[in-house]
């Protein structure tokens, strides 16, 4: 099943998200589910809230980078915790599906280590860097509340705040559904 991608502007893009509780859901399908929204929208990784759903889980895969020194990673991340980021921070230009046609410079510490379980509840404690390590810390954000515009500086932000404006009211091009915040 394809969700419609949750447009910059939705409440639900700005709330940390919940713990899920085992048994609460089949967090096998919505894994699959979501990485066939994610794969229908051409992005590297989807949180939940991106899909109006306000628990901690998200999908990665990074596989699409043609890179033979980007290791190829496809997870379902539940519960996800990182307990520690480290190394040089970088930057590298990030977008997101929730904000199309909007892409900043955002820098990261190269190196995480992360708690979290799969979708057969096992869980796991593993290590990531360079763009892996980035793909989970941008999804991270997301169930933390926060953007990639959050990062960037107030000169940047009052730059793209006629654009960001637009895509919340549904101005924008995307080659996938979206649902745009309800203006009363």
């Amino acid at each position: 099943m394809i969700y419609p991608i949750v447009a910059y502007g939705d409440p639900v893009l700005k709330k940390v998200a919940q713990d899920i509780k085992k048994g609460s859901l089949d967090v096998a399908k919505l894994s699959e589910d979501m990485f066939e929204t994610m794969e229908n929208a051409h992005g590297v990784g989807l949180a939940a809230p991106q899909v109006a759903l306000n628990i901690r889980m998200f999908v990665i895969d990074t596989s699409v980078f043609d890179d033979e020194n980007i290791a190829s990673v496809r997870k379902a991340f539940i519960n996800p915790v990182i307990e520690e980021e480290w190394g040089d921070e970088w930057p590298y230009e990030e977008g997101c599906l929730s904000i199309p046609g909007v892409r900043a410079d955002v820098y990261r510490p190269s190196n995480l280590r992360i708690r979290y379980f799969d979708t057969d509840w096992k869980e796991h404690v593993e290590e990531f860097d360079g763009m892996t390590a980035r793909v989970i810390q941008h999804e991270y954000d997301h169930i933390e509340g926060v953007l990639f515009v959050d990062h960037l500086s107030s000169i940047k932000k009052r730059l793209l705040k006629g654009k960001l404006s637009n895509i919340s009211k549904g101005e924008c091009d995307a080659s996938y559904r979206m649902k745009f915040p309800v203006k009363k």
